[in-house]
């Protein structure tokens, strides 16, 4: 038996009341609570030290797809929410994903809404994810929304995938260049310091910045760390403060080679997120605003922001987003289509179909595009060393001869 802390509301009184019971699990816990007339609202694991919140941030998007599609699966051939979540709960192995359902689960049976069950998870269900569930179960086209959901996920993890893999040759040929100039450094500088010295010679200018260069590294390698590790720690808190947030994301939509690729990304995500929010019901005030933040730029979600107020004071959407900075033409264009035909949401879709195929040829491109440059930069940095090093030993040879 476990024992559970809760906070429950008391169907009688309608007071908030917590306390703890003991139970073989949090759905047996909220089962309990029920019989005895309250309403559970929080059940946590007193001994598991915030479990369900660990759990979800660990919850991986592979698992939150598959959750979703077998959900929609089950939804679909007319099985009970309830019964879907049992289903699923016994044929997943997640352990992070679990705890999840069986708190969806618990929810559920005690009379929540399957978008209330969701909220408690934001790390886990973003807005996009929360909205389409609610209004899927407003229009009673649960599984509609959540097959939509799921196919959505799927192309996201794919691109994402695509993006890291296209990242995967630059990071090797960098770190190649880090390697070489490393051994060059710790193997031959030194070499070329003792030769010299043997000789009775100067070493030459660069050659000598170089021993330098080294000598400095391995006197003062603690220093160099407590340095690089100052600069990391300053970066990274920098990257949470709100300029940092907003200037790495100015950075990313105007950084040469990579911009079209991020401009794209998020032109794809805004449309494809508008079109299936706006497919299952939901307002256009809502889907802009929640779409702006799908795109997980702060930047482009001011824009789109911006044109939401325009929207609410009466204009349509495509006058609204067009002429914003970083909202790529075709949208508005699409969207004022759409206003004419009625079918605002296909073309959005049709947008971020664009948007997408565009974006799987320069990912495509990338590596094609990098690798030049890295190549410059380490041909220069080699150049360097091998101008301190191999160079005057082949003159102190000659001068030798």
């Amino acid at each position: 038996m476990k024992r559970f802390n809760y906070r429950a509301k008391d169907s009688k009184t309608g007071k908030i009341v917590k306390g703890s019971v003991q139970a073989e699990s949090e759905r047996a816990a909220g089962k309990l609570l029920l019989d005895q007339g309250y309403m559970p609202e929080k059940i946590v694991d007193e001994n598991a030290d915030g479990l369900l919140s660990k759990a979800k941030s660990k919850v991986p998007s592979k698992d939150r797809i598959i959750f979703t599609r077998q959900f929609a699966t089950l939804i679909g051939a007319g099985l009970p929410l309830s019964n879907s979540l049992q289903t699923i709960l016994e044929q997943t192995a997640s352990k992070p994903m679990k705890a999840v359902i069986e708190d969806l689960l618990a929810s559920v049976e005690a009379g929540k809404s399957l978008s209330d069950a969701c909220k408690k998870h934001p790390d886990v269900f973003n807005n996009v994810y929360q909205s389409l569930v609610a209004a899927g179960e407003m229009s009673g086209t649960l599984d509609v929304a959540l097959e939509r959901l799921a196919n959505q996920q799927e192309k996201d993890a794919a691109m994402l995938s695509k993006i890291r893999g296209a990242m995967v040759y630059p990071a090797i040929i960098f770190l190649v260049i880090i390697a070489v100039l490393v051994f060059m450094m710790v193997a031959v500088v030194p070499q070329v310091k003792s030769l010299y010295a043997d000789m009775g010679q100067e070493l030459p200018g660069l050659t000598a910045f170089l021993v330098q260069l080294v000598d400095f590294f391995g006197q003062f390698w603690w220093l160099v760390l407590i340095i690089i590790g100052a600069i990391v720690w300053g970066f990274l808190s920098f990257r949470k403060t709100t300029t940092g947030i907003k200037t790495f994301a100015t950075v990313k939509l105007n950084v040469p080679i990579f911009k079209k690729m991020f401009q794209r990304l998020y032109m794809s995500r805004l449309a494809r997120t508008m079109e299936m929010l706006l497919s299952t019901g939901v307002s256009m005030l809502d889907s802009m605003s929640i779409s702006a933040k799908a795109t997980s730029n702060v930047v482009v979600e001011e824009q789109v922001m911006i044109a939401a107020e325009k929207v609410k004071a009466g204009k349509p959407l495509s006058e609204a987003l067009k002429g914003r900075d970083y909202i790529l033409p075709l949208v508005p264009q699409m969207a004022s289509i759409g206003e004419e035909s009625g079918k605002i949401d296909e073309m959005l879709g049709k947008a971020a179909t664009v948007y997408e195929n565009e974006l799987d040829e320069l990912i495509a491109n990338i590596s094609t595009m990098i690798e030049p440059i890295l190549m410059v930069v380490m041909a220069g940095l080699i150049g360097i060393v091998i101008g301190g090093t191999l160079l005057p030993i082949y003159s102190l040879v000659s001068s030798v001869k």
